[in-house]
Order: C-alpha cells, then sequence, then structure tokens
C-alpha cells in the first residue's frame, strides 16, 4: 500500500505507524472514501508484520470510523475528514530573541492543528544526531537551523538520513546537501557587503572600521568575508577584533560593527566614559533587529534579516507543500548611531 512507513526501530508501536500512515494519506489525498485497502493478511505479509499488529491498528481505525469492514469483501475508507496535527521538529542552534522571534511568526503561521516540538543543538554535532536518530519517522517535518563549525561531513551525513520533502533548513543553506529540501537562508556574505554599501555615505565620515569578532560565541565566518571583502574594495582602513571590554581602547573616527549584544553594551559603556559622541565621534552598526535599538541612543543603526519574515516563509512551505529556495529579506536600517 503506498503512503505506509514503518520504522522498526521507532518509538513509535508499530500498529500506531499503520494508524497514522493511513491518516496522513486520507489527509493528503492519497487514499479516497470506498477506496479499497489491504486485508489484514496482505498487510502483514507485505511488511512482515505480526497478523495482531496490523489487526489492532485496524481496530483503531474503525474505531475511528476511517475505515470500515464490508463481510466477504475487505476493509474500505468509511470517511476522508479526518483532521491530524501536523507534528514538526523544529531544531536550532541556540536561543535567543531572534530566534524567539522566528518560532512566533513559525508557529503563528501555521495555524492550529499543528504540534511543534522544539529542541536545541547548542552547535553540537553529537546532540544533533541523537536528537534526528532519536526522533526519525516520529514527525512530518524536520525544520533545522543547520549552523555547525565543526565536522560538516558528518553534519551532512546526518540530514541525509531525512527525507528531502520532510526537511526544511533555516537561516542557512548547505549547497552541498543536494535533493528537493526546503530553505529560508540568509547570504551572510553578500548581505553585510550590500547592506554596508548602502551605508557607504555615512560610513565615509569615519578614518576606520572595526568589525568586533564575537570571540567564543560561535558565528557564521561569512559575515566577517563579507566586511573585509566591503572595506577592501571601498578602499577603507579596518581592523577585526576579539569582543570589547572596559579595557579596550577606542578612539574617535572609528565605526564598529558589532554582532553580539554585550559588546555593543560595553562600547556604548566606554564611549559614555570617555565622552565619546556616538553618530558623530564615534560610529555603531549592531546586528540583528531588536525593539531596543530603535529607542537606544535615539536609535541605533542595524543591519538585519526579517526573522519574523522568515518564520512565516517556512511554515507556508508546510501549509502549502511546495518545498522551495527562499532567500530571506536583509535591510540596512539608518539610525542616529551612525
Amino acid at each position: 500500500m503506498k503512503g505506509l512507513q514503518i520504522d522498526t526501530s521507532s518509538k513509535v508501536p508499530v500498529y500506531m505507524q499503520i494508524v497514522d500512515s493511513i491518516m496522513v494519506a486520507v489527509r493528503d489525498g492519497m487514499l479516497t472514501r470506498d477506496q479499497q485497502i489491504p486485508s489484514i493478511n496482505e498487510l502483514s505479509e507485505q511488511y512482515l508484520l505480526s497478523r495482531g499488529t496490523v489487526e489492532k491498528a485496524y481496530k483503531e481505525l474503525r474505531d475511528k470510523k476511517v475505515i470500515i469492514s464490508v463481510k466477504g469483501k475487505g476493509y474500505f475508507i468509511n470517511r476522508t475528514d479526518v483532521v491530524i496535527p501536523l507534528r514538526i521538529l523544529l531544531i536550532f542552534n541556540k536561543i535567543s530573541n531572534y530566534k524567539k522571534q522566528v518560532y512566533n511568526s513559525f508557529v503563528k503561521a501555521l495555524g492550529d492543528n499543528v504540534f511543534v516540538d522544539l529542541h536545541i543543538h547548542h552547535h553540537s554535532v553529537p546532540l544533533f544526531e541523537n536528537l534526528i536518530n532519536n526522533h526519525l519517522g516520529d514527525y512530518d517535518y524536520y525544520v533545522i537551523m543547520p549552523h555547525f563549525y565543526e565536522q560538516p561531513g558528518k553534519v551532512l551525513e546526518i540530514l541525509r538520513k531525512i527525507p528531502a520533502e520532510q526537511l526544511i533548513l533555516l537561516d542557512k543553506d548547505l549547497q552541498e546537501l543536494k535533493g528537493n529540501y526546503g530553505t529560508v537562508y540568509q547570504n551572510f556574505e553578500k548581505d553585510i557587503y550590500e547592506a554596508l554599501h548602502e551605508a557607504l555615505p555615512v560610513l565615509k565620515k569615519y578614518d576606520n572600521l572595526v568589525f568586533v569578532n564575537p570571540g567564543i560565541t560561535p558565528y557564521p565566518i561569512e559575515i566577517e568575508k563579507g566586511f573585509r571583502y566591503f572595506c577592501r574594495m571601498q578602499d577603507f582602513n579596518f581592523s577585526v577584533i576579539e569582543g570589547i571590554e572596559m579595557h579596550t581602547p577606542v578612539t574617535k573616527g572609528q565605526a564598529y560593527v558589532i554582532i553580539e549584544e554585550t559588546d555593543l553594551v560595553n562600547l556604548v559603556k566606554i564611549c559614555r566614559n570617555e565622552q565619546l559622541t556616538i553618530g558623530k565621534d564615534v560610529g555603531i552598526v549592531s546586528y540583528n533587529e531588536t525593539l531596543l535599538k530603535e529607542i537606544l541612543l535615539d536609535g541605533i543603526t542595524v543591519i538585519s534579516t526579517d526573522h519574523e519574515q522568515m518564520g512565516a516563509a517556512a511554515a507556508r512551505m508546510i501549509t502549502e507543500k511546495k518545498q522551495a529556495r527562499i532567500k530571506n529579506p536583509f535591510k540596512l536600517i539608518l539610525r542616529n548611531s551612525l
């Protein structure tokens, strides 16, 4: 029978896998009203299952009135108005305000009758592997932020275990991963280059651009590459530093591109202590928009992807059952800090 997926290694009982598969096939139109399905003996022989397991599944389906048995003829689909909550495994690399925006818009756009199970892999390949191995076959979709900085080959191997039609990558695409999977991604290197180029008229009043590497906090290295490329192409003096501490020297004529919030706070404190005017003596460009940055210092300039749009776009792929590769919007918001 088409659409029936049995995984004997899954924690879900086999009889429930049969029930779920048939109900999903009905929901998705693969099985229609009055259509005959295999007999208990036929299904048990085809999938090498015990007769008792199939009987238990068919009893469950009869109790739900999804199927009926006709004496001397077999089993038939009885109703197609079944409502099965979609089960989605959502795996983020970390928890942050931006991830919360993605999550909220994702869940809101999905609507009712959807179960979203959120997990965090913390950039750990072994933890990610355990999550996938323990949950293969348990969900309708696997929505994953693939931010890993070690064992790229192993990450691809793990992702390939997931059927492409059930996989959606968020925030980052992996071009080495072949197949018809979905993705809503940022082009980190190109995005920062284009955003800084848009800010070029105001950046020119500064003598030096400083990229603040978050240090121990992992981040996409393409961001720094895009920054360096911009500076070289526009003939800017630039430097890259590891974080900002309260003892970090800050001088007039520098503009900072900052990823981490802690570095932003420290830079603001230093400027206050040194009586440097932000937006005149020192420039600030912060990564990722927040409500606070709209009002802090009469506005912090940000370069940011649209996190709400990212979550909503991924949800639409699921609700419309259409896999796609979508470049998420990225923008510069000029404010007084520059």
